[in-house]
C-alpha cells in the first residue's frame, strides 16, 4: 500500500479478531514511529508495547473512551519526555503508528492520553519514569470487519484558504 492510499483509506478500528499480531509487525510499526519528525530532532518518545491481556484490561478500565483496548491484542502507549514540543512530537509518532498499522493490514484506534485524568495512573502502572507524559494509547489488531464507505469529511473546498483565511 502506498502512502497516499494509506492516508486516504485508514479508518479507526475498535473491534478486533482474536488473533495475535506478529512480533515482526509490531517491530515494523515501532520502527516507523521512531522515524517521525520531532522539534530539533530531539526524538523525545518512548513506546511501551502491551500484549498481556490483564495489563490491557487494567488500562482499558482506567480510560473513559478506550474500553475496547481490552479486546485488542496489542496496545502501544506513546510517552514523551516532558520537552517543549512533546505533544506535537508524540502526535507525529502516533500518526506514524496508525498509518504503519493500516499498511500492514492491521486496524488501530487512537485513544487520548495527554490532558486525560488517567494519564498519570497509566504512567505509573506501566512503570514509566517521572518526567514522561502519556501522549496516546493505540489499540492494534486484525480488524473484525474493515470499515468501508466514505467518512463524513469536509471537502477540500471547505477547509482550504489561499493567502488568507
Amino acid at each position: 500500500m502506498d502512502a497516499l492510499e494509506a492516508l486516504k483509506t485508514r479508518r479507526s478500528v475498535r473491534r478486533f479478531r482474536d488473533l495475535p499480531v506478529e512480533r515482526e509487525k509490531i517491530l515494523e510499526i515501532i520502527d516507523c514511529a521512531r522515524l517521525a519528525p520531532s522539534a530539533v530532532n530531539i526524538q523525545p518518545w518512548e513506546f511501551v508495547v502491551v500484549t498481556e491481556a490483564k495489563k490491557r484490561e487494567e488500562i482499558a478500565r482506567l480510560t473513559d473512551y478506550g474500553k475496547f483496548i481490552r479486546e485488542a491484542p496489542v496496545l502501544i502507549a506513546v510517552f514523551c519526555k516532558d520537552t517543549e514540543f512533546y505533544l506535537e512530537d508524540g502526535c507525529a509518532a502516533t500518526e506514524n503508528i496508525l498509518l504503519a498499522s493500516w499498511a500492514l493490514g492491521l486496524g488501530s484506534c487512537w485513544v487520548a492520553g495527554d490532558k486525560k485524568s488517567y494519564a498519570e495512573e497509566v504512567r505509573q502502572f506501566l512503570q514509566v519514569p517521572a518526567g514522561y507524559r502519556l501522549v496516546s494509547l493505540v489499540a492494534i489488531g486484525y480488524p473484525e470487519t474493515v470499515p468501508s464507505g466514505l467518512l463524513m469529511k469536509r471537502s477540500v473546498d471547505e477547509v482550504l484558504h489561499w493567502e488568507k483565511f
